[in-house]
């Protein structure tokens, strides 16, 4: 089990200030997966660029890695795709298992939940495309991603392709820490906290509930007692050329590069489409 521990910057402040009040958790666990799955279920990005490159791309199945809640395994599903589900949460996966309960019965009948390790797994059978999203790839450290390698070289059909994500800090002139209020689908309010000097191996996210009423949702302020949940996540950053290395030494080859966002973002986000080269 990770150790929670104070972060740095203004989420810390944050936490601080709440005193005995904060109830600290990962992103994924029990406390913390409602909240990353409201915000995720609000944010769109990704997703169409990712579904898109599976629709154009090779036949048969799909491998889903830290699959989550489903916030692409759904979208995935909608394509009429065979799609299997991984994740390492059982937390997060019992969200997805709820939401295909309401699905329509075909789509539920294609989608296979595991749950297992992204960086050591092993399906026995081969998948058209492998994705990798959100960014998920920064939760893995070295060994953790040859790992995953590994695994998915071993588990890409003939003409299969490896979708993944990456981000890197867009500008070292970039601000240390940023403060954004983001809303989930439910409609709450979140104070989002990210720590990223320039150069530092990890970056910090602080995700924490507004407790001002109508700055953040016209209503009246939520009484400052009871106990409040803040989601803390270390996060491991890297460079998009040194990725793109890792995986040409683990035998994928950077068959496409789309970039997700714009000029002027503190992130940049890159989609890369790797094929075997064996």
């Amino acid at each position: 089990m990770t150790t929670l521990t104070l972060p740095p910057g203004l989420g810390g402040e944050r936490v601080t200030a709440l005193g005995d009040r904060a109830r600290l958790c990962g992103l994924y666990d029990t406390l913390g997966a409602p909240v990353y799955d409201d915000l995720a279920a609000a944010d769109g990005f990704e997703i169409g660029d990712i579904v898109s490159a599976v629709r154009t791309g090779a036949e048969g199945p799909v491998l889903d890695l830290a699959a989550g809640a489903g916030r692409f395994t759904l979208p995935l599903l909608a394509t009429g795709r065979e799609v299997t589900a991984l994740d390492l949460s059982a937390d997060m996966l019992d969200l997805l298992r709820a939401r295909l309960a309401k699905a329509p019965r075909p789509m539920r009948e294609r989608c296979t939940v595991v749950q297992g390790d992204m960086a050591a797994f092993d399906l026995r059978r081969a998948f058209g495309h492998i994705v990798l999203g959100t960014t998920s790839l920064s939760l893995l450290d070295e060994a953790g991603r040859a790992g995953l390698y590994r695994s998915v070289a071993a588990h890409l059909a003939p003409g299969g392709r490896f979708l993944v994500s990456v981000m890197e800090r867009a500008d070292d002139d970039a601000p240390t820490e940023v403060h954004s209020r983001v809303r989930g689908a439910s409609g709450t309010a979140y104070d989002l906290y990210e720590y990223w000097p320039a150069g530092a191996a990890v970056r910090h996210v602080t995700i924490a509930p507004v407790e001002t009423g109508s700055e953040a949702t016209g209503a009246p302020g939520k009484a400052a007692d009871g106990p409040v949940t803040v989601c803390v996540d270390e996060v491991g950053t890297m460079s998009i050329a040194a990725i793109e290395a890792e995986l040409a030494e683990a035998g994928l080859t950077i068959a496409g590069r789309r970039p997700l966002t714009g000029m002027g973002d503190r992130h940049r986000v890159t989609l890369l489409k790797a094929v075997s080269a064996r």
